[in-house]
C-alpha cells in the first residue's frame, strides 16, 4: 500500500466568531481546542443483560481560542463579551461560530456561540496568551483529514 504525504498547515486553519475574523496571533503551540459538553450516548444495562442506548441531543461545545496578548482579535472579543453582558436580553451578542482548516475537511460550526468568559489576563517581560472561552449550542463538526501534497 502506497501511502501519501499529507500537509497541515497551522496558517489554514480560519475562525470566526460573528463579525471577528481570527485568522493571526494564535499563541505558539496549542491555539484552538473544542471539547463536546456531553457524550452523543449513554447506556444502561438491565439485570439480564439487555442494552439501552439513548442519544444525549446535547451538543454543546465548548471552544477555547488562544491569542498572543498582541493579537487584534482581543478587541474584537472583548467587544463581543461585553455585549453579552451590557445588552437587554443579551441582544445582538449571539454570534454564528466557524472554525476551518481549508487544507482539510476539518470544520466545525454552530450558528449560536457566545463568550463565556473573558481571558484571564497576566502581564510579563515577553507577550503572554489569551485564552477565550466560546460556549455553541447544537455544534455541527466534521473531524476530516488534511489534503495531500
Amino acid at each position: 500500500m502506497a501511502f501519501q504525504t499529507k500537509v497541515y498547515n497551522s496558517d489554514e486553519i480560519t475562525i470566526l466568531l460573528g463579525p471577528v475574523l481570527i485568522d493571526e496571533g494564535f499563541a505558539d503551540g496549542e491555539f484552538l481546542r473544542i471539547e463536546q459538553a456531553s457524550e452523543d450516548a449513554q447506556s444502561v444495562v438491565g439485570t439480564n443483560g439487555e442494552v439501552a442506548v439513548s442519544r444525549t441531543n446535547d451538543r454543546r461545545a465548548t471552544i477555547t481560542i488562544l491569542l498572543l496578548q498582541t493579537a487584534s482579535a482581543n478587541q474584537g472579543l472583548s467587544v463581543l463579551s461585553n455585549a453579552f453582558k451590557l445588552s437587554p436580553n443579551s441582544t445582538g451578542a449571539i454570534h454564528p461560530f466557524l472554525a476551518s482548516d481549508q487544507n482539510g475537511a476539518s470544520k466545525y460550526a454552530a450558528k449560536n456561540a457566545w463568550v463565556m468568559k473573558p481571558p484571564d489576563v497576566s502581564y510579563d517581560r515577553t507577550a503572554q496568551t489569551r485564552e477565550w472561552q466560546i460556549e455553541c449550542a447544537n455544534l455541527l463538526r466534521n473531524d476530516g483529514g488534511n489534503n495531500a501534497a
